[in-house]
């Protein structure tokens, strides 16, 4: 059997003893079903990650904290994504899959095609659900690191931050109308070290939408001749970022 993987809350040290949260307890306990001696890896999301044992399989686990092992396995492309947030559970597969490709920040963004309304308790708990799923993500990816996940804003007030905030060398935007590629913009601007990738929602972002991102030095980057679906598009070119720039 696999050794489980186990996301820590609190600041992990060799040679202490934590208890796990109930998340966590269960996951072991009642879903593995593992018991006293068990091996386990730990990580608190600083950088790298701990042996350890699991000493107690009760209502909360309790587990002792082994050796350090310095392993990171972040990308040399330092990656945000900031996406339009789209219906049901095709945000919550884009952030799943952004955790396993590497991505270190997500923005959420209300845009002109966006059709999610979140009143503000909606809007904690769905913050909530999506930080546990970049957690749950990379307990299995094997990552050390948790992705951020900002709290949305409107793409016309982060566009306005990102101009200013952001250090991103390369700042694209998905626009399939454009001619450009990323063999293009490395052979102007050649190979960054940080990337901000922008993408729309169902039905992608307006010609407006996309023209404010371009005056705020985002280029427009195409994946080729094909549209691609929301929950699609920012794997792929994700994918095509880490492949050209980063470590797949």
């Amino acid at each position: 059997m696999r050794i489980p993987r186990i996301f820590s809350r609190q600041p992990l040290a060799t040679q202490q003893v934590v208890e796990l949260d109930d998340l966590a307890s269960r996951h072991l306990v009642k879903v593995l079903r593992l018991g006293a001696g068990h091996p386990l890896t730990l990580f608190d999301g600083s950088g790298g990650e701990y042996r350890a044992e699991l000493i107690e399989a009760g209502k909360r686990a309790r587990v002792n904290v082994g050796e350090f092992c310095p392993e990171d396995r972040q990308s040399p492309l330092a990656l945000t994504l900031a996406i339009g947030i789209s219906r049901g559970d095709r945000f919550d597969w884009v952030i799943q899959k952004a955790t396993e490709l590497g991505v270190g920040a997500i923005q959420p963004l209300f845009t002109e095609r966006c059709e999610v309304k979140l009143s503000s308790d909606r809007l904690q708990k769905k913050l909530g659900h999506w930080r546990q799923i970049t957690i749950s993500a990379c307990e299995q990816c094997e990552r050390n690191r948790v992705p951020e996940i900002a709290e949305p804003v409107k793409l016309a007030q982060y566009l306005q931050g990102s101009s200013q905030d952001s250090e991103a060398q390369a700042k694209l935007v998905l626009h399939h109308r454009t001619e450009l590629d990323l063999h293009q913009w490395q052979a102007e601007r050649g190979k960054p070290t940080s990337a901000l990738l922008l993408v729309g929602p169902e039905g992608g972002l307006s010609q407006m939408e996309i023209d404010a991102a371009l005056t705020q030095d985002f280029m427009p980057l195409r994946l080729g001749p094909r549209v691609m679906r929301t929950e699609t598009a920012p794997v792929a070119a994700l994918s095509v970022l880490q492949f050209q720039w980063g470590d797949l």
